[in-house]
This record gives structure tokens, sequence and C-alpha cells, in this order.
């Protein structure tokens, strides 16, 4: 039997996923949560988790910087992304950072579950028209930006996380209970993987890969 974990802050779309899978696929265990600590949490009680399906703009997310830092805390799961954004520019991204494919938030129920079948199964799932833009026009910075920080090690992201939130290096020792010394090393690696000097020049390419949700200016 299959476990999942739908991750979504929309209350709504979120249930209407869950129930879309599970009149579809075989679950033994579908787990929902409403934000990137809650999916976090979940993934770290429940291994077994086979698939995420992740919204690219869950709160704690920063874009896609939330799939990054689980693909490489929970590398045995795969991670399907879920968003209104159709930009192929945005799912190459999706893809570098390791997602096993992107589903966007107006595909058809029936589709979902041929979608999550392919994915269960260790196939990767693009929707219907995706494959040539994807693979076209290869991406800027942001493309290579992606690449570099799915190579950051679990710990290095949870660190690059508390930088983005604008910590001091104390503080992020006091928060995930190490010595400052070792946020410094971490912080010297984290620099050279992405090929910036300091913290304001890692800030501007972390912003470089915001994403505003369609979905928030719907009425």
């Amino acid at each position: 039997m299959t476990t999942l974990l739908v991750a979504d802050d929309h209350p709504l779309f979120r249930r209407a996923l869950a129930q879309a899978v599970r009149e579809r696929i075989a679950v033994s265990a579908l787990h929902e949560a409403g934000t990137l600590d809650q999916a976090r949490a979940l993934l770290q009680t429940h291994p077994d988790i086979d698939l995420l399906l992740l919204d690219l703009h869950m709160p704690g997310s920063r874009g896609l910087m939330g799939l990054a830092g689980l693909r490489a805390e929970f590398p045995a799961t795969a991670v399907v992304m879920i968003s209104a954004h159709e930009d192929p520019r945005t799912v190459r991204r999706a893809l570098a950072m390791g997602a096993a494919g992107f589903i966007p938030k107006s595909t058809d129920p029936d589709v979902i579950g041929e979608a999550v079948n392919t994915l269960l199964a260790g196939g990767e799932w693009l929707p219907e028209g995706f494959a040539d833009p994807v693979a076209g026009n290869p991406d800027d910075e942001g493309e290579r930006l992606a690449t570099r920080l799915a190579n950051l090690t679990a710990q290095q992201h949870r660190v690059l996380a508390l930088v983005a939130d604008g910590l001091l290096n104390k503080q992020i020792a006091d928060r995930l209970g190490i010595q400052e010394r070792t946020v410094k090393a971490h912080l010297t690696a984290i620099f050279e993987r992405l090929e910036v000097r300091n913290r304001t020049q890692a800030g501007i390419l972390l912003r470089s890969l915001d994403q505003a949700d369609p979905s928030r200016d719907l009425p």
C-alpha cells in the first residue's frame, strides 16, 4: 500500500486534491499539511511516505527553496510540485532541484491520478504539451542557482533559510543548537557552492527564485 502527503496552504484545494487521489489510488494513509514546517514534521514522523505533493507557495517555503531543503533532508521521498504557476522556466527550476514532476493546479482529477501512479512507479511526469517547452530554451542563472541549491546538505539548507530570515550567526547557532563556529563553517561552504561572497549576495540570489502565486490574485 501507498502513503502520500499533500502539502498546500489552501484548505479547499488541499482537501480536493486529497479526495481526487483517494478516489483513484489505493492508499494506506494520506496525510495533509498546511505549512512547510508541518510537512517536514510529518516526513520525520512518517518515514514511509512514498510521495509528497508539494505546493510551490507554501508558507515558509520561500518558493523553490522549500523543495530543495526537503529533497536534501528526505532524499528517499519523491516530490512532485503542485502550482498555479505554469511557466516552463519554473518547471525547469523545480526539476533541477530534484522534483520528480510538476502538476498544475488546473489539472483534471483523472489526470492527477495518472500522474501520481506514474510517479509512484518511479517515473517522471509533466503535463501534456510541457515536455518540449521545458526541454527547450535552457534557463538562465536561475536554473544554475537551482542546481547549486540542490547540492547543499540538509543542515546547510537550514542555515541558509535562517540567513534569509535575517538571523545573525549567534542566533542561528542558538536556533539549531550548534556552535557559532559551526555556523561560520556552513556559511563558508554555502557561499562557495552558491558562488557568492557574503550574505547580501546570497540574499539577492535567493530573491531571484521567489515566485508570486497567481492563485493569490483570484477572488
